[in-house]
């Protein structure tokens, strides 16, 4: 048959995908090492990598084509990516890598991959998002720009975030700059040309915030009629894992949330599964992380 998908785009928060090694960056450095408070050794870590690969190959088996790019939230630095591409079963698959450090704190970053066999690599970068309000700097994930054209000749520019949380109160001022931001980038990127943009990640809000209708003119929700969520907490689901395409592409793009079977657990506190962590507190559970992937089909002109 005949295949009707033009571009697959997935997104994982794949919560502290940190190597094994204490290179004296920060605490969250020295906690995911082998002699840290979580005891994060190399098998571990390993573990985690063939959870990813599995899953990503998991995706092929469901839709008949592995992802053409895989964008990742909370990855530490291109070490990670890769032992990922390199240690696993990936590595037959052709994934090339896209990562720049960014100033987060806690040493996170926005990351992805993408297929050499389905696209080519025009350009990336690293897009700052930063600001003060009443004397409080914010510091966080830069935006990922990566901008590439199919092995059928479209471009698509792919926008990569993982925004600032919601806890701790009076933080919409953070959300909003990164919110300014995405869309200011979106707006110069369809002034160059650039009409086919999708944006994915971590948005840590829900997509009926008002905030988002602030962007409607150049990035339209992918998210908002979806009816599971992406994370789930104290027993209740929520999507807060997102995505956004520019207005020539959003008719042609179905977004999904991925329940994979072997990524989810019984919630013991509550009836029903949830994603199976890595750790809860310092306990080793063994799963990947407490997001569920997500993903974007844009489908061939009819």
């Amino acid at each position: 048959m005949k295949r009707l998908i033009l571009f697959l785009a997935l997104f994982w928060n794949l919560e502290n995908f940190f190597d094994y090694v204490d290179s004296g960056a920060n605490s969250s450095d020295a906690e995911f090492s082998s002699r840290g408070e979580r005891h994060w050794t190399r098998k571990r870590f390993q573990a985690k990598c063939n959870a990813i690969a599995k899953t990503i190959f998991w995706v092929d088996d469901i839709k008949g084509s592995l992802p053409d790019v895989v964008c990742f939230a909370e990855v530490e630095n291109r070490r990670v990516l890769q032992r990922l591409v390199d240690s696993t079963a990936l590595f037959r698959c052709g994934y090339a890598i896209v990562h720049y450090d960014s100033p987060d704190p806690r040493g996170i970053d926005c990351a992805l991959l993408y297929r050499r066999e389905s696209c080519t690599l025009v350009s990336s970068s690293r897009i700052p998002v930063s600001g003060v309000f009443e004397g409080d700097t914010l510091k966080t994930r830069d935006i990922l720009l990566a901008q590439l054209v199919t092995d059928k000749g479209d471009s698509i520019a792919v926008l990569v975030n993982h925004h600032p949380s919601k806890y701790g109160g009076g933080r919409q001022w953070r959300r909003e700059i990164a919110v300014e931001r995405l869309k200011a980038v979106s707006d110069s990127l369809e002034a160059c040309g650039w009409k086919s943009r999708l944006a994915l990640g971590d948005f840590n809000d829900t997509p009926d915030n008002p905030l988002y209708d602030t962007m409607a003119q150049s990035l339209l929700p992918l998210s908002k009629d979806c009816k599971f969520g992406s994370i789930r907490f104290n027993g209740q689901w929520e999507l807060i894992d997102l995505a956004f395409a520019s207005p020539f592409l959003a008719p042609r793009c179905r977004f999904n949330v991925l329940r994979v079977p072997f990524l989810m657990v019984r919630d013991s506190g509550h009836s029903g599964d949830k994603p199976l962590r890595t750790y809860s507190g310092p306990r080793y559970l063994g799963g990947v992380s407490d997001h569920c992937p997500i993903f974007v089909e844009i489908m061939k002109d009819s």
